[in-house]
């Protein structure tokens, strides 16, 4: 083998590399489409991390749209990301917003949307590198392209994580209520919004007093928004 081909060897290896990636990416985001998962990268971490840290259950359970209850939804909405029903995937004002904190040196929430957590939570795994970051705007596209807004908030709520391996708003609900999804209530469905920021630190069944003062916020931000009229423009 000559020289000059080893290099034109290596691109067409890592041309057909970036093609499968491609190709079986689409394929996996078209089947998630209508087939619920059954599990997602970061469930499998944390099952990763049980066998090498403390041990702890991991409760899941899948719920379909029409089973979640329509305060559930709104309060992630009011929570997480609020422009959800019009935005491609990305809220660049809340971007733009992030990066000029970040530039005064204050601690910031991150800005990412719905369809972003989906797209991490479901694919990939946790950490702020670029390659990551770049991987997880690759498959919100995909996403934003290839489901519609029901389906994208149906998966994130049942593979968001609400507490130590607790992951979906059915098992959440089951856990911390006693009750299926269908029934949780306004003043509940805000409580579980409320620790979604770091579901470890913050608990569901002993929420301090900054996850009340969310709790509470949330619930004024669920009647700004219309309540569960909301969900018509998702339609």
């Amino acid at each position: 083998m000559s020289k000059r081909s080893l290099p034109l060897r290596l691109i067409q290896f890592l041309s057909w590399l970036i093609l499968g990636f491609v190709l079986t990416s689409v394929v996996a985001v078209i089947v998630f489409r209508w087939v619920d998962p059954p599990t997602s990268a970061f469930m499998i971490a944390d099952r990763l991390d049980a066998w090498t840290g403390p041990s702890h259950p991991l409760r899941y359970e899948w719920t379909d749209w029409d089973r979640i209850a329509g305060t559930m939804k709104v309060a992630v909405i009011a929570s997480e990301d609020q422009t959800f029903p019009e935005h491609r995937g990305f809220d660049f004002k809340s971007i733009d917003k992030a990066l000029e904190e970040r530039e005064r040196g204050r601690r910031v929430r991150g800005a990412s949307t719905i369809s972003q957590q989906v797209a991490k939570n479901l694919f990939l795994w946790s950490g702020r590198s670029w390659i990551r970051k770049g991987l997880e705007a690759y498959f919100t596209l995909l996403i934003e392209t290839l489901w519609p807004k029901q389906r994208i908030l149906e998966v994130y709520l049942n593979v968001a994580q609400f507490g130590r391996g607790i992951y979906g708003v059915g098992a959440a609900s089951q856990t911390f209520f006693r009750k299926p999804a269908a029934r949780i209530n306004s003043s509940e469905a805000a409580l579980l919004a409320a620790v979604l920021p770091n579901p470890v630190r913050l608990r569901v069944n002993a929420p301090s007093r900054y996850v009340r003062s969310r709790q509470q916020w949330i619930l004024g931000q669920m009647r700004g928004l219309g309540g569960t009229s909301l969900l018509s423009r998702l339609e």
